[in-house]
């Protein structure tokens, strides 16, 4: 498949940190919110949890615009913290922001980004993920509490942003940033060349 920059990416998000990431590919793209169902069983992994539910985003995007002659590709994206085995979400108040980052700090968590490409004309379909170890700093009840008032906790899987004011909690990562921002773009560049998409 020739490179083919008429094509054009749909997200299936609306959220502020994937749409910049998306902008900065220089690649035509709309954004189509997925207002998909976000529940899964209790016994997946991390892996299955970030890669079903990407795939789910871009599936209810797919029902919506499938058309042979679409030429576009779906990506849906999903992020999620993990500390000691268990999932954080994001919080539901402001105490629930607290409680998180209060396991958070001073430990070591993962997170693991899923994402999932759908070709709008074929169907055809590619889900991958990506995790992250995120170090955390200490931190006083005071900072932690400054850091949730701020307002940034409240629609961030595990109560931070790292692209904002929470990058003054971490210590440092390994692994890729962008996971940690919820959309690893070397690996979805890696993924769009397979649908002829060849960002550079």
């Amino acid at each position: 498949m020739k490179s083919n920059h008429s094509r054009r990416i749909v997200l299936a998000s609306t959220s502020p940190r994937r749409q910049e990431l998306i902008a900065s590919l220089h690649i035509p793209y709309e954004i189509h919110p997925s207002h998909a169902d976000e529940h899964t069983p209790d016994d997946w992994t991390p892996q299955q949890i970030v890669e079903g539910l990407a795939h789910r985003k871009a599936q209810a995007v797919y029902s919506l615009i499938a058309d042979p002659t679409e030429n576009a590709v779906i990506v849906g994206s999903d992020t999620i913290v993990v500390l000691n085995h268990q999932v954080l979400g994001k919080p539901e108040d402001d105490a629930d922001a607290f409680r998180m980052l209060k396991s958070l700090q001073g430990n070591t968590h993962h997170v693991y980004t899923g994402v999932a490409c759908i070709d709008a004309a074929s169907g055809q379909s590619l889900v991958r993920h990506q995790s992250t170890k995120v170090m955390m700093k200490e931190l006083s009840d005071k900072q932690i509490d400054a850091y949730v008032k701020s307002g940034e906790p409240s629609d961030k899987a595990g109560a931070y942003g790292i692209q904002g004011l929470g990058a003054t909690l971490v210590e440092r990562i390994e692994g890729c940033y962008f996971t940690v921002v919820g959309l690893p773009v070397s690996l979805l560049s890696d993924m769009l060349s397979e649908f002829g998409i060849d960002v550079l």
